[in-house]
């Protein structure tokens, strides 16, 4: 058996949500017509992958995502609670960057603390839950390849921890586009590389791609 295994951490595809609030954890959030597409379009990008085990998020769209990959390969799909989307005080409010929120005084009690965050889970509790996520879908794929699908904070912030940068950060930054993969690589037990790749790129509306740009073609490799 290969000591490499490969883990993909997948976002979910585009939601239908015609009211643009902040659904979180909220039930009944079911992928768009064009974020089904997307997660096809995933599914066929790692058709020819060596993958064994596919986990996802209990939320419905991740479920929906995460369905047409493990088709794809002939895979039961397992759920995994560890990779549920961040808790949020604001979920089931309108609540983004500049939609004027972070004026209104109801809110200011939340934002006292942008480094926890003091507006939802505790950045340091999202890595432990996302690294046991992780580490368990590489032990039940280990010597061949893994997808786990989840949602944008809880990827960007285990990600964030693998590459060694601070955990809080300005969300129009993340580099995790909508049904995007950032991909882990381990040696062993070992994370060695992280690679990220957006194979539904065309399908993302443009004010909703990430303001940082992937490196193509390479990934980030760590020292052993």
């Amino acid at each position: 058996m290969s000591d490499i295994t490969v883990v993909h951490l997948v976002r979910h595809g585009e939601v239908h949500n015609p009211d643009g609030i902040l659904y979180g954890r909220r039930a009944g959030y079911h992928l768009s017509e064009r974020g089904r597409e997307m997660a096809d379009r995933v599914a066929e990008h790692l058709s020819g992958r060596d993958v064994t085990h596919v986990v996802s998020s209990p939320l419905e769209r991740a479920q929906e995502t995460a369905t047409p990959i493990a088709k794809a390969h002939g895979l039961d799909l397992v759920t995994d609670e560890r990779l549920i989307e961040a808790a949020n005080v604001f979920e089931g409010k309108s609540f983004g960057v500049g939609d004027g929120a972070l004026r209104r005084p109801a809110n200011w009690k939340h934002l006292t603390n942008p480094f926890r965050p003091s507006w939802g889970e505790p950045y340091i509790e999202q890595v432990v839950r996302m690294m046991a996520a992780l580490d368990a879908a590489k032990d039940a794929a280990r010597g061949h390849e893994a997808v786990c699908v989840s949602h944008q904070l809880p990827i960007w912030i285990v990600r964030s921890f693998v590459e060694r940068r601070r955990l809080w950060h300005d969300p129009r930054r993340r580099q995790c586009t909508l049904a995007s993969l950032t991909t882990f690589t381990y040696q062993g037990d070992k994370i060695v590389s992280v690679g990220y790749s957006e194979p539904a790129l065309d399908l993302v509306p443009e004010h909703l791609r990430a303001g940082a740009k992937p490196a193509k073609g390479k990934d980030k490799a760590f020292g052993a």
